[in-house]
């Protein structure tokens, strides 16, 4: 018994050791949070934008990329509604469901 009485009066003598301010504390939060705006959320809004734009200025005639992979030409935009002309088939699509405009790829070189 007189073992553990020591321990204690020990643990009681030792002084708390001092945490970091908070200042300390708040650096390494900020810091991921503006990595991950830097990272992440800026580039993500950019790319929002730009698909935005390229909705807003898509006109009959263009030839898009749906979200499913169909390819084909703009015949109609209506409000919402874009009619779309691939390889004889009609579709009728909502205009967020456009990807973006089809591009040929170059043919390759030997």
């Amino acid at each position: 018994m007189s073992f553990s009485l020591v321990g204690t009066a020990f643990a009681q003598a030792a002084a708390a050791p001092k945490g970091p301010s908070m200042i300390e504390q708040l650096v390494l939060p900020i810091g991921l949070l503006a990595i991950m705006w830097f990272f992440v959320i800026r580039p993500q809004s950019k790319k929002v934008k730009e698909h935005r734009e390229f909705l807003n200025a898509m006109k009959p005639g263009d030839e898009v990329v749906t979200a499913a992979g169909i390819i084909g030409k703009v015949k109609t935009i209506q409000d919402n509604v874009v009619s779309i002309d691939a390889g004889g088939a009609s579709f009728r699509i909502i205009r967020e469901q456009i990807s973006g405009a089809f591009a040929k790829p170059a043919p390759e070189k030997k």
